[in-house]
């Protein structure tokens, strides 16, 4: 999915599931670093994508709740 694409249907969803979204990448990123720590695979490029794209979930859900949405 492309970056604009991703932030376009970000800025859809509401707050909770922004919230909800959050808090499965933030799962996510805890297996992705577990398998890290275990040599399984190359996961480097999975956790980097996953890092940026919960950033993109917080600046969207920071927007939102600044405009009081």
């Amino acid at each position: 999915m492309k970056v604009k694409e991703q932030i376009e249907q970000l800025r859809e969803m509401n707050v909770q599931e922004l919230n909800d979204q959050a808090d499965a990448l933030k799962e996510s990123l805890f297996r992705l670093k577990f398998r890290k720590s275990l040599g399984v695979g190359d996961v480097v490029k999975d956790i980097r994508r996953e890092k940026k794209t919960l950033a993109r979930v917080y600046t969207v859900l920071g927007e939102k709740q600044e405009t009081g949405k």
